[in-house]
């Protein structure tokens, strides 16, 4: 670049300069607001925490008896209690696994990690570039999520500079959601499309936010609470069979940025079908493969470099963004997952490239 050109750029009375000034502004006061949002969060559940030790209940997530008449039965956060046999010496190591089994595993909870040894026996999956037997990926997995929650939305805005909310904007769009309508948003973490689908479906309408993380679901909850969202709950569901709820319950069924972290993706898509009533339609917006190739490579490089950078100085944890990176990798491209869409059952399936393919909606609707 000439010299002119550069003082052209640092010229304030210049419009380029003005311009770039101003992104500048914009961008610092995007990622201060997150900061400030997220602190004021984690301080309201800290408090809510230390209130919650005199009553534990007043802890748990949406309980069946409490949901509105007519709407999905929902599950609650009590953990299941393994360790009785454990203080028994004389426990076999494989009556141990039974135990474990009958304890952690039923068809109605399916929080919990419904690939055993004694259902997938060795089967590999994928965790990342890892490999790992499939019983171990949903564990693995909560590990990441559990780690990031707190700092989830402030990594958001640092990753993808705030583009991350055109993305989950455009999404909404492509929704038809309507007044009174019922709305399930899988793997939903903090909540930002369910806010929005709180406001459109209003007072006749209903939301679920579900998600298998309960630290991604508390934050979630805090949020929406906090923003007077009440007709809204905050159900732990696996995406893989979504057990809690019943066939053809929801008018809309969205997954944001969640799909590439299930164990069985094509498990998910036949139970996203099935909650799904006749004429419902599915939104999956996740990223996928960048359609232009230098951009696929420069990406890769920001990907492996500076994300695990950012999330050890803002999160303190490198290795979870390093996995978030190469989950992406390891995601169905756009054509793949819309043809695992039309094998679940899906109808008029397509989708849209955003940002060069960085990131795609994919959209399908049951019959």
């Amino acid at each position: 670049m000439s010299d002119s050109s550069n003082d052209t750029l640092h010229d304030k009375s210049n419009p380029v300069a003005k311009s770039a000034t101003a992104n500048g502004h914009i961008q610092d006061k995007l990622i201060k607001d997150s900061i400030a949002h997220s602190q004021d969060i984690s301080a309201k559940a800290q408090a809510r925490n230390s209130a919650t030790l005199e009553s534990p209940a007043a802890n748990d997530f949406t309980q069946a008896q409490d949901l509105p008449v007519g709407t999905p039965q929902g599950q609650q956060t009590i953990a299941p209690n393994d360790s009785a046999d454990d203080s028994k010496s004389e426990t076999t190591a494989s009556n141990k696994a039974s135990a474990v089994k009958a304890a952690l595993f039923h068809e109605r909870d399916d929080i919990n990690n419904p690939h055993t040894p004694d259902t997938d026996g060795e089967e590999k999956t994928h965790f990342g570039y890892k490999t790992v037997n499939k019983a171990e990926k949903q564990a693995r997995v909560a590990d990441v999520f559990t780690s990031v929650a707190k700092k989830y939305d402030i990594m958001n805005d640092l990753m993808s500079f705030g583009i991350h909310r055109l993305w989950k904007r455009y999404a909404i769009s492509l929704s038809g959601v309507r007044a009174g309508q019922h709305v399930l948003d899988i793997a939903g973490g903090t909540g930002d499309l369910a806010k929005v689908f709180s406001r459109e479906v209003g007072k006749n309408g209903h939301v679920v936010l579900s998600d298998i993380n309960a630290a991604m679901l508390e934050v979630g909850r805090e949020r929406l609470i906090n923003a007077g969202c009440n007709n809204v709950d905050f159900i732990l569901a696996n995406a893989e069979t979504l057990a809690p709820f019943e066939d053809n319950s929801f008018d809309l069924v969205t997954i944001s940025f969640g799909l590439r972290n299930v164990t069985d993706k094509d498990a998910a898509l036949r139970a996203m079908h099935r909650v799904l009533k006749p004429g419902g339609r599915l939104l999956i917006l996740e990223f996928s493969k960048p359609i232009f190739e230098p951009l696929s490579k420069a990406y890769d490089l920001y990907s492996f470099t500076a994300l695990p950078l950012m999330g050890k100085l803002v999160a303190n944890d490198s290795e979870s963004y390093k996995y978030l990176a190469e989950s992406i990798r390891m995601h169905p491209d756009q054509q793949t997952l819309k043809q695992m869409m039309e094998q679940a059952g899906f109808e008029n399936c397509d989708f849209n490239n955003l940002t060069a393919g960085i990131v795609a909606v994919h959209r399908g609707f049951k019959a």
